[in-house]
């Protein structure tokens, strides 16, 4: 950070300094020498000084505004002038500094930091008093002060009387009702509580000189008079306005429900991929209810009256067989989180036998494939050969555990092949958290070889977004399965497993990836950033939301970025919604989001399993957002992204 980004920042975020003065022509020069280095646009404000003032800043009448009036009309007076003529020239903040020299203009970083980090709040200066030479009456006047500061608003603040502050002006409130003299300084504070803005403090460093070179125009008995006046005023006014008016603003806000809700949002302590939403629950709870009826109410028992009574025979299998296919094919059309599964088959029958091959994305793949054809066989882990809900159901189908050993294994598959059955098996041997494709294993294709069956590749998307493996509620979205070309069985093949196993694994991701970047765009994944910003606070979430609204006014920058870009950087880019659409519909492009507000960083970087393509970063200064990214954007506060 250097002077000059200082001087940047200030003017591009509509900032400005004002200096009241009244007759401190001794120190204005060097106050307003300082004061230039930092800031391009300086207003000052002569309260009637009667001294040498006028001369000193006609040295400075072609590098700063200067309001003068002919009689002193008090600091609050002075102030009021000048957050006028700021607001006037439509600057959206102003530092006040006095002019006396007890300000250090090297604080206009940490001000205007605190103006970034914090957008619309009043920026407070707080002195550490007790490491400088301050009289007894000036300590009292400040903590007194600040306790009546505290009574009124209910906030707690170190230095009330300060005069070095950041005041937003399109947040300013009761400039018209300003008294003239020091109190108003604490009016402005307690109209400002009032409505509902900010106050940050910021320590500052100050100087006094030796008791005896200091010019005060601190009158104790006087303003002390005027202080107790307008603290009693305020006090009534607190009650018959200042809390209902508080109160209207802390909901108007939304700082009301503004914490994390983390039943709902964590588990074990860990946040979740995707809030748990009541829309979620009942859902899922609805398609669990149906699942177990059709298991236990219709599958189970049909499988006992059939194989339980009387003799097993072909047409009893095909016969429980097509109820499996219906019921599947029941579930996939009724999903209450997903449209109806499309099913993607230019040519197969299924008649004739295969090893079919498909990668694994979620405990919904059985019954998605179980509806393509009723002559389909599975071979199962464990924990579904053994599970004590559809254990019973999956052995009367005559699917088998792949623990049973491929030796044990052939005799019976061979059996099913020559009675017209195609054999499922998902190489990858477990699914993806991420609905990724990983290596397939030799097992499948050394099957094949020995039951002499073509490989019939399927790419299945979709059900690990609805169902994902780390997840057990339905997240809304869509499902499709698509049926490639076989690959015909051949006996004098060079390839070895690994090279069978390696080909099909590429033509189905080959397959995948084409399906996920036509499906994969801006609307297919609102619902997860929705789930992602849910019960994390009603400020957040109505962030989000009105984030996703304007979805429509982005979409088209993220649905068509060009295929050569690998790194895309958004400025402005609020509490993170924007930035983390383009990384999930971008996987393969690197995503920097600049955000300078601190509450909506902290945001943006706790959003739960942020992917690793998209990287927040908290910027204040100019050169902290330089970026070499490929393609800029500037996320504007209608929506719009608009290219830099």
């Amino acid at each position: 950070m250097t002077k000059a980004s200082v001087s940047k920042a200030m003017r591009s975020h509509g900032g400005c300094v004002i200096i009241p003065t009244y007759n401190n022509a001794g120190t204005l020069a060097r106050v307003l020498t300082d004061v230039l280095e930092y800031a391009p646009d300086v207003i000052v404000v002569n309260d009637g000084s009667t001294d040498n003032t006028a001369e000193v800043l006609r040295e400075f009448k072609d590098r700063a505004d200067i309001v003068s009036y002919p009689r002193n009309r008090g600091k609050g007076y002075a102030l009021k002038t000048g957050l006028t003529h700021a607001r006037r020239r439509g600057f959206d903040y102003a530092i006040t500094i006095d002019s006396d020299g007890q300000h250090r203009a090297s604080d206009i970083p940490k001000m205007l930091q605190a103006v970034i980090e914090h957008p619309g709040a009043l920026v407070v200066g707080a002195r550490d008093l007790t490491k400088v030479d301050i009289n007894g009456k000036s300590s009292f006047a400040n903590k007194f002060s600040n306790f009546w500061f505290r009574v009124q608003t209910g906030r707690n603040l170190t230095d009330t009387q300060t005069g070095y502050r950041v005041y937003p002006l399109k947040h300013l409130h009761g400039l018209r009702m300003l008294t003239y003299r020091y109190e108003a300084e604490l009016e402005l504070l307690v109209f400002a509580a009032w409505n509902g803005v900010r106050i940050v403090s910021v320590p500052i460093d100050v100087y006094y000189p030796p008791q005896a070179e200091r010019v005060s125009h601190f009158k104790p008995a006087l303003d002390f008079t005027r202080i107790s006046i307008l603290n009693t005023i305020l006090c009534v006014a607190a009650i018959v306005y200042g809390i209902p008016v508080r109160t209207w603003y802390y909901f108007r806000q939304k700082r009301a429900f503004n914490r994390e809700w983390k039943f709902f949002t964590r588990k074990n302590g860990q946040p979740k991929p995707a809030a748990m939403t009541l829309r979620r629950l009942f859902r899922s709870l609805y398609a669990l209810s149906f699942y177990l009826v059709s298991c236990l109410g219709v599958l189970t028992p049909l499988g006992v009256a059939l194989f339980k009574f009387g003799r097993s025979n072909e047409k009893k299998r095909t016969r429980y067989h097509r109820k499996l296919q219906q019921v599947s094919r029941y579930i996939g059309n009724h999903l209450p989180a997903a449209s109806p599964v499309k099913y993607i088959n230019d040519k197969e029958d299924f008649r004739k036998p295969a090893l079919i091959v498909c990668n694994h994305q979620s405990h919904l793949d059985l019954p998605v494939i179980m509806a393509l054809y009723p002559k389909i066989v599975f071979l199962t882990n464990d924990w579904v050969w053994n599970n004590s809900v559809f254990g019973n159901m999956i052995r009367y189908a005559e699917y088998y555990p792949v623990s049973a050993g491929i030796d044990n294994l052939l005799p019976k598959l061979r059996d099913l092949r020559d009675r017209g059955y195609s054999i499922m098996v998902f190489p990858e041997g477990t699914r993806s958290e991420d609905c990724s494709i990983s290596r397939f294993h030799q097992g499948a294709f050394h099957l094949a070889r020995e039951l002499e069956l073509d490989i019939l590749p399927l790419v299945l998307h979709g059900a690990g977004h609805v169902l994902p493996k780390l997840d057990f509620m339905l997240r809304k979205g869509d499902i499709s399965i698509e049926v490639l070309d076989r690959i015909p069985y051949d006996p004098e093949s060079p390839l070895t497993m690994l090279k069978q196993a390696s080909r099909a694994r590429a033509i189905i991701r080959e397959a995948y990836n084409k399906t996920a970047r036509r499906k994969e765009n801006t609307e297919y994944f609102i619902p997860l950033v929705l789930y992602k910003y849910a019960w994390r606070g009603w400020k957040t979430v109505s962030e989000c939301k009105r984030a996703l609204r304007k979805a429509d006014s982005y979409s088209m920058a993220i649905d068509h970025l060009p295929a050569s870009c690998r790194s895309v950087a958004i400025h402005n880019a609020g509490v993170g919604v924007v930035p983390l659409l383009f990384a999930l519909v971008h996987p393969d492009v690197q995503v920097t989001a600049y955000i300078e507000s601190l509450e909506q960083y902290d945001v943006a970087v706790n959003t739960p399993h942020i992917p690793d393509n998209l990287h927040f970063i908290h910027t204040v200064w100019p050169e902290d957002a330089q970026s070499e990214a490929d393609i800029s954007f500037l996320l504007t506060d209608e929506g719009l992204l608009q290219p830099l």
